[in-house]
């Protein structure tokens, strides 16, 4: 069976929704509040096991608190997801997100790392070597540290997986860091490419110039800058191509990204074309816009994939 392994954070989100995003100093009254599940890489998770076949790994951590203790259990409950790689921290809270959403779907997004930034090299080097040999595709995100990543990406390329990053948030240091050397497929979002490439992504034109300068500079096979409800532009050695996004109502644009990159990484570790891994991940979360909050936004493979 194939196997996914997914790097990345644990967190509860506190989301609110309301008319309108605040200015700086500004109280905006109004809307509803959600409690749901996120983080990046549970999203990235959750979105990987009911978007595709394959089984799926999540390392990342939560501190030893009530909120990591509900996370956790929600997470067990999802199908082919195996959270056994998911660390306890004692003494540290688990990770919080504060989201305000508007009424047209932008957000806003604040951290509260917790015990993300606790997940640890010494946790990857603990990790068994048969982990590694297991899992032809590793996806990572980086809302826990840079080394850590850097080092469980190391062990994945040395067994031959397929690596894919996505770039988020872009960390400092990141564009210097050689982890990005070790990267196969790149999936920045317009500002994340901006960021790497020092190019204003905007349009398809600067999007693919961007893309094109990050792929030459680290040596990327293929990057994959997802431009929201305008798709996504993918830059190959060979050959570059748009994949549009599907018309939909959108409410909440959180964890779109996330769906995009679970979903193409299970694919891929299900032996998946490439270009059609692409196309799936857009159609799962043109999907996911359509419905609120982060892990509850994200669909079914048979949702998107009827065929």
């Amino acid at each position: 069976m194939s196997r996914l392994l997914v790097i990345g954070s644990i967190n509860l989100d506190l989301v609110l929704e309301t008319d309108s995003l605040p200015a700086p100093g500004e109280t905006v009254l109004g809307g509803t509040f959600l409690r749901v599940n996120g983080g990046k890489g549970a999203n990235q998770a959750v979105a990987a096991a009911r978007g595709g076949t394959a089984d799926v790994s999540l390392l990342a951590a939560v501190g030893d608190d009530d909120l990591g203790s509900r996370v956790q259990r929600d997470l067990e409950s999802e199908l082919r997801l195996d959270v056994s790689l998911v660390r306890r921290k004692t003494g540290l809270a688990t990770g919080v997100a504060a989201i305000l959403v508007d009424r047209h779907a932008e957000n806003m997004i604040c951290v509260a790392p917790g015990a993300n930034a606790a997940l640890s090299v010494a946790d990857v080097e603990a990790l068994p070597e048969d982990l590694f040999a297991r899992s032809s595709v590793m996806l990572a995100s980086l809302e826990v540290p840079l080394d850590t990543v850097h080092a469980a990406l190391c062990r994945g390329k040395e067994k031959g997986a397929t690596i894919i990053l996505n770039p988020a948030p872009v960390v400092a240091g990141l564009a210097d860091h050689q982890l990005l050397n070790l990267v196969d497929i790149l999936t920045p979002n317009e500002h994340e490419a901006t960021q790497l490439s020092a190019i204003e992504v905007h349009d398809r034109s600067s999007a693919l110039q961007a893309a094109r300068a990050i792929s030459g500079r680290y040596s990327i096979d293929r990057v994959v800058v997802t431009m929201g409800a305008s798709g996504v532009v993918v830059v190959e050695k060979e050959r570059d191509y748009d994949v549009p996004a599907e018309m939909v109502k959108a409410c909440d644009t959180t964890a779109a990204g996330d769906c995009f990159n679970g979903v193409l990484a299970t694919q891929l570790a299900a032996g998946v074309d490439f270009a059609e891994a692409v196309r799936l991940a857009v159609k799962g979360a043109s999907l996911s816009v359509t419905r609120r909050g982060a892990q509850s936004s994200l669909p079914y493979l048979s949702e998107f994939c009827t065929e």
